[in-house]
């Protein structure tokens, strides 16, 4: 799988290379900011980009940026963010804005090699990664002040699981429960959100986020 690692800092970056080689992926190239990563891109489109949410000349969102135009001309190419900070009204304007292969991770996952490289591969092929942090965070703070407070704790898990991009298989296997139980915590959470679920595993995670931004 191929992929460009984009991040201003250059022992990052590096670092970064030398992981996703040792795990099997082809770096074909680095980038010190957005510009320059939409430039390699459009050269040659990799797989994923792995880019840094923050670069040069702001700091500010650049990254998202660089994401945003290059999901306008090479469609296929999967695209995950990286921040070394929970920020959740860029991750929600990441969810909207973009129908699948995306994803948004604290810094500090890469450190569990085996899950960053599945991450990565789950990008690859469409799927949305959102960083557990985040999605915990979106659940706390609205538990007590909208229909999130009518979930029992199980299906608050059930619906933190959904929103990493889990399938109903994934979250059996995760529970220790039947898939049958899985469809049943499922449908209890979307009736009392008052949400459906999409035709894809990404729609819904998408609904679920949008119910969290409205309230």
């Amino acid at each position: 799988m191929r992929v460009i690692v984009a991040d201003d800092a250059v022992l990052f970056r590096e670092g970064m290379a030398r992981i996703l080689t040792e795990v099997g992926f082809e770096v074909t190239g680095q980038a010190r900011s957005g510009v320059e990563l939409v430039g390699l891109v459009r050269r040659d489109p990799p797989d994923v980009v792995i880019t840094d949410l923050r670069m040069p000349p702001d700091f500010a969102d650049e990254g998202l940026q660089a994401a945003a135009e290059i999901r306008s001309f090479a469609q296929d190419v999967g695209l995950m963010l990286l921040s070394q900070y929970v920020e959740v009204h860029h991750a929600l304007r990441l969810m909207d804005e973009f129908a699948g292969a995306v994803g948004y991770l604290l810094k500090d996952r890469v450190s569990d090699l085996s899950a960053f490289a599945n991450d990565v591969r789950r990008v690859a092929a469409g799927q949305i990664v959102i960083d557990q942090e985040l999605v915990s965070r979106l659940v706390s703070r609205r538990r007590e002040r909208d229909p999130l407070a009518e979930l029992t704790d199980r299906e608050r898990q059930v619906l933190a699981l959904m929103a990493q991009g889990l399938t109903n298989a994934a979250l059996a296997q995760e529970l220790f429960v039947s898939l049958k139980t899985v469809e049943g915590y499922i449908r209890n959470v979307f009736t009392k959100l008052g949400l459906q679920p999409g035709e894809r595993e990404h729609r819904r995670v998408l609904a679920v986020l949008k119910f969290l931004r409205q309230q």
